[in-house]
């Protein structure tokens, strides 16, 4: 597997958006990937609280313990590397033992992906609620392009996707999840692009699937650069997008 391949399951994440398409909504047809349940704004509240009860139950506590580690993690993940982060760390941070990391987590890969996907969440969230705000095609394209210039490449998450990549190379199981979520991510983009055509009643140019991955590819290379170089102009992504589906 060369690097490209891995690398791009972490670069763009998955959109989950709830709209209408054909008298059906748009998660119906993304159903199984990942992320939706983060996206509680764009959701009817499901009524589901955490017990409020004096004693919580076990699985509560381990819930919550699996919360606090994601989130210490992500802290250290962000702000020292991958490599330079200890399970030992994590756990004194957190006010947790080592033992209660591995109830949660096989391991420190398994802990970075989960990171990774929260990240992934709240990236999910920004792209679904600016197509989600707009009712014109152009509308929304220009609110994403408005997003890809604000957010695209954040420095710190993009070292750390790299900085992961490069353990799958070496690691099977981490290969393999991130190439699920490559498969995902690719079969939702391509689900997005026909949702948003049908809407606006146009004939893409191109099949969505082999779009997808044009825009997946474009926005990896452009990510990358914007991490290195904060002043890369990311506009070029929406006209690519604009060209491709118009």
């Amino acid at each position: 597997l060369g690097e490209g391949a891995l690398i791009i399951p972490l670069l763009f994440p998955t959109p989950r958006l709830t709209l209408s398409w054909a008298g059906h909504r748009l998660s119906d047809y993304l159903r199984g990937f990942r992320y939706h349940q983060y996206l509680k704004p764009l959701r009817q509240s499901e009524g589901g609280t955490m017990s409020t009860k004096a004693a919580l139950t076990r699985a509560e506590r381990q819930a919550q313990a699996r919360v606090k580690l994601i989130d210490v993690a992500r802290s250290m993940f962000l702000e020292d590397g991958y490599g330079a982060t200890s399970l030992d760390r994590v756990a004194l941070e957190a006010g947790f033992s080592k033992g209660a990391v591995y109830s949660n987590f096989q391991g420190k890969e398994e802990l970075c992906l989960a990171v990774l996907d929260e990240i992934h969440a709240k990236v999910v969230s920004d792209v679904a609620q600016a197509f989600l705000g707009e009712d014109s095609l152009d509308a929304k394209l220009n609110a994403f392009s408005e997003w890809a210039r604000t957010s695209l490449g954040e420095p710190r998450w993009t070292s750390l996707l790299v900085e992961f990549t490069a353990v799958a190379r070496n690691n099977e199981w981490v290969a393999t999840e991130l190439l699920a979520r490559r498969d995902e991510i690719t079969s939702a983009i391509a689900t997005l692009i026909r949702y948003v055509t049908a809407e606006a009643a146009i004939a893409p140019h191109i099949d969505p699937d082999q779009t997808a991955t044009i825009l997946f590819s474009l926005g990896i290379g452009l990510g990358a650069q914007r991490a290195l170089d904060a002043s890369t102009d990311v506009d070029v992504f929406a006209a690519t997008i604009r060209a491709l589906i118009r």
